[in-house]
């Protein structure tokens, strides 16, 4: 018997998730499988098509692994090319079998790899900090096209905030925003603001040329169902509901006049899942969904949201907007979203002034010090708490609150918030506008050390205020490592931060930061300069400044 490894991966004969064993053919089995089914079991049951012993010696197996999805195909079939057919192995079935259940981990490790659409921190760039309401193709575009020069660093998904589906995004209430639906209630864009879309194409023909670039693409939408669409009782798509089944007009986005929410039954879900499935056949890579994860928190609508997606059979991202998420509900929206909230939106002040009854909008950066000291515990791959996108150079033309301007934290401040996003490992999401990048942004998005930290950490806590020695009363420490001592690929990295409004100069032997007594050499990555070895560190810091070190 000949075994033959084939390099090209054809379509599927499935249309989604499942199995199927067809006939290929006289003496010939074809087993395909494609869609959310665990790349082990479907090995598992796939390997009796393609153990069954030969009754032609020419017979031959073809194994063909296919990444993309991922999705695994055997075939048995003659082969009596002269000489051709791909790579030759002569073995028995016995062997084939044998070798097939050794993969059984490495596939189940690929499939669980699949499975998890955000195994590290995401890295992007999203219109809300710059464009508000107001994107449009072009703009987009623009920044996109910035955005693919930073992909070599990891920057990747290209997020259109909200509004994309408003005809005038500057209009004062519901009827004079215009909002686009399709014949289903499923928002739509606005094909005067997005000219690839017109002929009911959607976002596909953007989404193809984002993927062009090298980059994902992603969009956000208020949770719920379009109120005109509820009066119009338009019917769900691929279902025998009408949009007033599917409406809770009993939960309504407080803040948000567009929307009922929807509704915790079959015909809800049935809705949601009518829109994945139409922006998962755009090319939908990341979605982030609003007034969900808090004011109000809707646990009901998360799961409809996160089984449609897994319904849709691709990796999406799901991300929860806005916070304060609260601790009590970590397990929950852990278990159904990648990324939450845990602030109210973040802006660009070290604090903002508070009046009693005020909520937390906005929120400055020296607020997100205490309260990722707090979600450390529930951060793991595919699990990102965050902090919220990061209001550094431009913020224009039309920026998601106040004027547009020119980011208001000063560069010790801005350098100060990715370092703490970076160890404590939230998303990295920019708001600046791109296409007028400054130096500064430009050096801090650029800086490969401090990406390789939030990107590969396995580990990071911020280290008890009690325990550190005189002098760091206005002042915390992070430490974050890869794997654990010992292991090939450990590392230790110290992140030392000065919330005091004046410079301060921190000494503490290592011993005291939690590692041993011996000397260490420290490697600042701000500045790529290692300090001599020794038992101790001296930091000194400007006012709201930060230093990282990688300590070895």
């Amino acid at each position: 018997m000949r075994m033959f490894l084939r390099t090209s991966c054809e379509p599927a004969s499935s249309d989604g998730a499942g199995l199927s064993v067809s006939p290929a053919g006289q003496a010939s089995y074809r087993a395909e499988w494609a869609g959310e089914m665990p790349a082990a079991l479907a090995l598992a049951i796939l390997l009796p098509a393609v153990a069954k012993p030969a009754q032609d010696p020419l017979e031959a197996v073809n194994v063909r692994i296919c990444s993309e999805s991922p999705r695994l195909a055997f075939r048995r079939f003659p082969c009596r090319e002269p000489g051709g057919c791909g790579i030759r192995f002569r073995m028995s079935f016995r062997r084939v079998f044998f070798l097939a259940v050794l993969a059984v981990p490495a596939l189940f490790a690929i499939s669980i790899r699949a499975q998890n659409p955000a195994p590290s921190p995401p890295m992007g760039w999203n219109s809300w900090d710059a464009y508000g309401l107001t994107i449009d193709e072009a703009d987009y575009r623009a920044n996109a096209t910035v955005l693919k020069g930073l992909r070599q660093y990891g920057w990747q998904y290209a997020v259109i905030d909200e509004g994309w589906y408003m005809e005038n995004p500057f209009g004062d209430k519901l009827e004079t925003r215009k909002y686009v639906w399709n014949g289903n209630g499923i928002l739509i864009p606005v094909v005067s603001r997005f000219p690839s879309s017109a002929g009911g194409a959607g976002f596909k023909p953007l989404a193809d040329w984002v993927h062009a670039q090298g980059l994902k693409f992603g969009i956000h939408i208020v949770r719920g169902i379009p109120r005109q669409v509820v009066e119009a009782n338009l019917p769900i798509a691929g279902s025998g509901f009408h949009a007033a089944d599917a409406a809770d007009k009993s939960s309504p986005c407080p803040w948000d006049d567009g929307n009922w929410g929807v509704a915790d039954n079959a015909a809800g879900q049935a809705y949601y899942d009518s829109m994945l499935k139409l922006y998962a056949g755009w090319g939908l890579d990341y979605i982030k969904v609003d007034c969900i994860s808090d004011h109000p928190y809707r646990p009901t609508e998360i799961k409809q949201i996160a089984a449609a997606i897994r319904k849709t059979g691709r990796p999406i991202v799901l991300s929860l907007s806005p916070g304060p998420t609260q601790l009590e509900h970590a397990a929950e929206v852990g278990e159904y979203a990648q990324m939450w909230r845990i602030t109210n939106d973040h802006w660009d002040a070290w604090s903002f002034a508070r009046r009693p009854g005020d909520d937390e909008f906005p929120f400055g950066l020296r607020g997100e010090f205490d309260r990722l000291a707090k979600w450390f515990p529930y951060v793991k791959s595919g699990n990102w708490p965050d902090a919220d996108m990061l209001p550094w150079g431009w913020l224009g033309p039309h920026p998601g609150w106040g004027e547009p301007r020119q980011s208001r934290l000063t560069p010790d401040e801005q350098k100060t918030e990715f370092a703490l996003w970076a160890i404590a490992r939230s998303p990295l999401i920019l708001g600046a506008n791109l296409t007028k990048m400054d130096d500064l942004t430009r050096s801090l998005v650029t800086n490969q050390a401090i990406l390789f930290m939030n990107q590969n950490v396995t580990y990071s806590h911020p280290l008890d205020s009690a325990g550190l020695p005189a002098g760091f009363e206005h002042a915390r420490v992070w430490r974050a490592t890869i794997d654990s001592p010992g292991a090939r690929n450990y590392a230790e990295f110290f992140a030392f931060f000065n919330l005091d409004d004046q410079p301060v100069t921190l000494r503490a032997t290592w011993k005291q930061l939690g590692l041993d007594g011996a000397r260490h050499r420290a490697v600042n990555l701000w500045t790529d300069s290692a300090g001599r070895e020794s038992k101790e560190i001296t930091v000194t810091l400007p006012a709201h400044g930060s230093a990282v070190f990688q300590v070895k």
